[in-house]
């Protein structure tokens, strides 16, 4: 679906900048483009039920939360196995973010990442070596990649967005 209406893009413009930090956000959000809070509520009902809005989320900046120990973990694992693991992997709470990728060999021959925020290495460690075992990805090649810098964090940014790309 294409956008045209006028309201419709400004609101999406709008939501790229995330939702105000306010008691009544959608409220503060319609009021420079003049719609008022159920209008905007409604509109982005719609936009998520004809796909314009695939994902509407929090991106929760951990750092500020106390969770510096950050721990990207991928592992290089057959075809015909990721989907499984994969939705095993995306059920477990302590998992922030799982994915799948193509790999590239032979420097980097992994397919599956998931993300574990944790405020000590030391737990962080224990959580990966558990849900290893568990999800049966201890017989699979791995790396554990921890955040050493953070250079920036925000949610997505499209062309339509001011300063999207």
């Amino acid at each position: 679906m294409e956008l045209t209406d006028p309201a419709d893009l400004a609101l999406v413009d709008a939501l790229c900048a995330g939702l105000p930090l306010v008691p009544r956000p959608y409220r503060e959000l319609g009021r420079p483009i003049g719609l008022g809070e159920e209008e905007v509520i409604a509109r982005i009902r719609h936009l998520i039920e004809v796909g314009v809005i695939k994902r509407f989320g929090v991106v929760v900046r951990h750092h500020e939360l106390g969770y510096n120990a950050n721990a990207m973990t991928v592992w290089q694992v057959p075809e015909e196995e990721i989907d499984r693991l994969g939705r095993r992997l995306g059920a477990v709470p302590e998992i922030s973010l799982c994915y799948r990728r193509r790999p590239a060999p032979p420097r980097w021959p992994y397919n599956l990442y998931c993300m574990i925020h944790g405020r000590d290495r030391q737990w962080v460690g224990e959580v990966l070596e558990r849900i290893t075992r568990e999800c049966g990805l201890d017989r699979f090649p791995r790396q554990v990649l921890f955040s050493g810098r953070r250079f920036r964090q925000q949610g997505a940014r499209y062309r339509l967005c001011a300063g999207g790309q």
